[in-house]
Protein backbone atom coordinates (compact mmCIF):
# COMPACT_ATOMS: atom_id res chain seq x y z
CA UNK A 1 0.00 0.00 0.00
CA UNK A 2 1.43 3.71 -0.97
CA UNK A 3 0.49 5.97 1.48
CA UNK A 4 0.59 9.47 1.35
CA UNK A 5 1.31 11.15 4.93
CA UNK A 6 -0.93 14.09 5.54
CA UNK A 7 1.33 16.89 7.18
CA UNK A 8 -0.20 19.80 6.29
CA UNK A 9 -3.56 21.19 6.85
CA UNK A 10 -3.82 22.42 3.35
CA UNK A 11 -4.00 18.69 1.99
CA UNK A 12 -7.15 18.60 2.98
CA UNK A 13 -7.87 21.34 0.99
CA UNK A 14 -6.29 19.28 -2.18
CA UNK A 15 -8.30 15.90 -0.61
CA UNK A 16 -11.81 17.53 -1.44
CA UNK A 17 -11.27 18.20 -4.68
CA UNK A 18 -9.26 14.95 -5.87
CA UNK A 19 -12.67 13.58 -4.47
CA UNK A 20 -14.74 14.59 -6.91
CA UNK A 21 -12.82 12.78 -9.16
CA UNK A 22 -11.67 9.32 -7.34
CA UNK A 23 -13.13 8.18 -3.70
CA UNK A 24 -9.92 9.46 -0.97
CA UNK A 25 -9.46 7.51 2.14
CA UNK A 26 -8.01 9.10 5.40
CA UNK A 27 -6.69 6.80 8.22
CA UNK A 28 -6.19 8.42 11.37
CA UNK A 29 -3.33 6.62 13.09
CA UNK A 30 -2.34 6.52 16.95
CA UNK A 31 1.35 5.02 16.98
CA UNK A 32 1.15 4.54 20.55
CA UNK A 33 -1.98 2.08 20.24
CA UNK A 34 -1.75 -1.25 19.47
CA UNK A 35 -5.51 -1.77 18.63
CA UNK A 36 -4.44 1.31 15.82
CA UNK A 37 -1.66 -0.74 14.77
CA UNK A 38 -3.81 -3.72 14.57
CA UNK A 39 -5.93 -1.74 12.02
CA UNK A 40 -3.15 -0.56 10.16
CA UNK A 41 -1.82 -4.18 9.50
CA UNK A 42 -5.12 -5.00 8.46
CA UNK A 43 -5.61 -2.40 5.66
CA UNK A 44 -2.25 -3.39 4.39
CA UNK A 45 -2.88 -6.99 4.16
CA UNK A 46 -5.75 -6.01 2.28
CA UNK A 47 -6.54 -5.89 -1.43
CA UNK A 48 -6.99 -2.31 -2.03
CA UNK A 49 -9.82 -1.24 -4.56
CA UNK A 50 -8.54 0.82 -7.64
CA UNK A 51 -8.24 3.89 -7.83
CA UNK A 52 -8.55 5.01 -4.50
CA UNK A 53 -5.63 7.62 -2.61
CA UNK A 54 -4.83 6.33 0.95
CA UNK A 55 -3.48 9.36 3.06
CA UNK A 56 -2.06 8.66 6.90
CA UNK A 57 -2.47 11.10 9.75
CA UNK A 58 0.07 10.20 12.04
CA UNK A 59 -2.53 11.60 15.81
CA UNK A 60 0.18 12.20 17.72
CA UNK A 61 2.48 14.49 15.99
CA UNK A 62 -1.00 16.17 13.85
CA UNK A 63 -3.01 16.14 16.08
CA UNK A 64 -4.86 19.43 15.09
CA UNK A 65 -4.71 18.61 11.85
CA UNK A 66 -6.76 15.70 13.23
CA UNK A 67 -8.93 17.84 14.90
CA UNK A 68 -9.08 19.93 11.75
CA UNK A 69 -10.24 17.02 9.90
CA UNK A 70 -13.17 15.81 12.02
CA UNK A 71 -14.15 19.32 11.73
CA UNK A 72 -14.28 19.62 8.43
CA UNK A 73 -16.04 16.27 7.48
CA UNK A 74 -18.33 15.88 10.37
CA UNK A 75 -17.43 13.35 12.37
CA UNK A 76 -16.45 12.73 15.87
CA UNK A 77 -12.77 11.92 16.65
CA UNK A 78 -11.73 8.10 16.95
CA UNK A 79 -8.40 6.64 17.19
CA UNK A 80 -7.71 4.58 14.48
CA UNK A 81 -10.29 5.99 12.33
CA UNK A 82 -11.01 5.45 8.46
CA UNK A 83 -13.01 8.25 6.65
CA UNK A 84 -13.80 7.77 2.59
CA UNK A 85 -14.39 10.90 1.20
CA UNK A 86 -16.52 11.68 -2.42
CA UNK A 87 -17.32 14.45 -3.92
CA UNK A 88 -16.20 16.19 -0.94
CA UNK A 89 -17.88 14.93 1.65
CA UNK A 90 -17.18 12.07 4.58
CA UNK A 91 -19.57 9.22 2.72
CA UNK A 92 -18.13 6.64 5.58
CA UNK A 93 -16.23 5.98 8.18
CA UNK A 94 -15.01 3.28 10.67
CA UNK A 95 -12.82 3.03 14.06
CA UNK A 96 -11.03 0.46 16.02
CA UNK A 97 -11.38 -2.98 15.50
CA UNK A 98 -14.28 -2.80 12.98
CA UNK A 99 -12.06 -1.43 9.96
CA UNK A 100 -11.67 -3.26 7.24
CA UNK A 101 -10.02 -3.76 3.45
CA UNK A 102 -13.90 -5.52 2.58
CA UNK A 103 -16.09 -3.08 3.77
CA UNK A 104 -14.08 -0.25 2.04
CA UNK A 105 -14.08 -1.68 -1.22
CA UNK A 106 -18.03 -2.25 -0.60
CA UNK A 107 -18.69 1.40 -0.18
CA UNK A 108 -16.34 2.01 -3.20
CA UNK A 109 -17.83 -0.20 -5.57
Amino acid sequence: MNWIPITDASQISSIIEKSKNNPQLIFKHSVRCGTSALAKNRLEKGTAPEGIDFYYLDLINYRSISNQVADVFQVEHESPQVLLIRNGKCVYNESHIAIRMDEITEQVA
